[in-house]
């Protein structure tokens, strides 16, 4: 019975990532509908898009924090539940100044989205399952990535620009009620087997190395991901001349490798640990395989085929999915239960604030230049980051005593 209601929870946990990226990406398509009925100016719609990731970057460590205070269950409830609603308030917005404060609901809460399935995957699943569970955990967002362009031009049709806002908002709201019915407390018994808690002050963690590692490596990775995502329909057009219809038929490819990567990466990871490799030779191995992958990338600057750049995106894209889900297991592994939702908040912060900064440079970058110097240093960052990792964090090991949960508390103030 529990290990059939672990697997459910990781089922849910996937629907709520895919529905995560799902949610976010409606508007890039209802916007040309919404632009024409409201008289919204692309400077305002640029706007909109800023609002959503100021608060998805300060909501990334804040709800990663909650979630460490009061765990994954009431902490996704709360996340997932009031981004739905924000989504379904998209449905009824009437103004600029509306759509403003719904997208910036939005942000608030997805932000606690990842660092809840973390904590949720560590609660629930050991060394040998966590990586597996942890990539199908966030395999989601790449299908919700996939499935996002079709499924909202095909609710728009059938029930306009505003069903596809409302629907998958009420799907969202659905997804509450299924997560609080599980009998989370009565089963769960993988990770945790003391009630002690050791209080340590939030403060603490910014004194362990390792905090700052995870930090300055999203940092450094997620504008990498972030133009993979922003820049490659603008690339397919402006570059390489592909029509606005077979932009829609190639962009999904990417997306699709990264979900396929991120289920098959912790699964390897797994194989890895049970073959006898330590969890720090495992977690390394494959996010070595991944850094050197990168190194493919460059070549979609020189290659002539763009059925053979779209494949180069998608080896990019593997990559990234092979790294991603074993850096989120690699920080659940040194930090435990009540750490790891705050560690990955905090550098999904990082990554999001350096993405904000660094997006509008990249559009310097290739208005004067081209995008040949993106590509490049796509295809050098991991294998830095790796250095980097390898280098700072010598050995993946627990900093603290995961039998006995650490609570993390602001500056000190002690908690009943």
């Amino acid at each position: 019975m529990q290990k059939n209601i672990r697997w459910l929870i990781v089922f849910l946990l996937f629907i709520a990532t895919g529905l995560s990226f799902l949610d976010r990406q409606v508007l890039s398509i209802a916007i040309l509908k919404i632009q024409e009925e409201f008289h919204i100016t692309d400077v305002q719609y640029g706007m909109i898009n800023t609002s959503f990731l100021i608060s998805y970057a300060i909501m990334f460590t804040l709800g990663g924090w909650l979630i460490d205070r009061i765990g994954g269950r009431m902490g996704l409830a709360v996340s997932v539940g009031l981004w739905s609603i924000a989504n379904s308030l998209h449905a009824v917005m009437t103004s600029f100044s509306q759509l403003l404060t719904f997208r910036f609901l939005l942000g608030v809460g997805e932000g606690g989205c990842f660092p809840g399935a973390a904590w949720t995957v560590f609660r629930w699943f050991d060394k040998k399952e966590r990586a597996l569970a942890n990539g199908i955990a966030i395999g989601g967002s790449a299908i919700g990535a996939v499935v996002a362009p079709p499924l909202t031009i095909w609710l728009s049709s059938h029930y306009g620009w505003r069903g596809g806002f409302l629907i998958p908002g009420l799907i969202g709201i659905a997804w509450v009620v299924a997560w609080l019915l599980i009998p989370w407390k009565k089963e769960n018994r993988i990770a945790v087997e003391s009630e002690k808690v050791e209080k340590i002050a939030f403060l603490e963690l910014f004194k362990k190395q390792p905090t700052w590692v995870f930090i300055l490596i999203r940092f450094l990775l997620d504008p990498v991901f972030y133009f993979m995502m922003f820049w490659i329909p603008k690339y397919l057009s402006s570059v390489r001349n592909v029509s606005f219809e077979q932009i829609g038929s190639l962009f999904w490819i990417p997306f699709l490798a990264l979900g396929i990567a991120n289920i098959l990466g912790g699964w390897f990871s797994g194989q890895l640990i049970a073959r006898g490799f330590s969890v720090n030779k495992a977690r390394k191995t494959v996010m070595g395989i991944a850094a050197a992958l990168t190194l493919s990338t460059p070549l979609i600057e020189w290659v002539s085929s763009v059925n053979l750049a779209i494949s180069l995106m998608a080896v990019f894209m593997f990559a990234h999915g092979f790294w991603i889900t074993n850096y989120i297991t690699a920080i659940s592994d040194m930090f435990g239960q009540k750490a790891t939702s705050t560690v990955v908040g905090l550098s999904g912060t990082a990554g999001a604030v350096s993405g904000l900064l660094l997006n509008p440079l990249m559009g310097v970058v290739i208005q004067n230049y081209s995008y040949r110097p993106l590509w490049v240093a796509s295809g050098l960052l991991y294998p830095l980051a790796f250095l980097l990792l390898i280098w700072l964090i010598p050995k993946i090991v627990p900093l603290f005593n995961h039998s006995q949960p650490v609570a993390i508390i602001p500056n000190g103030v002690q908690a009943d």
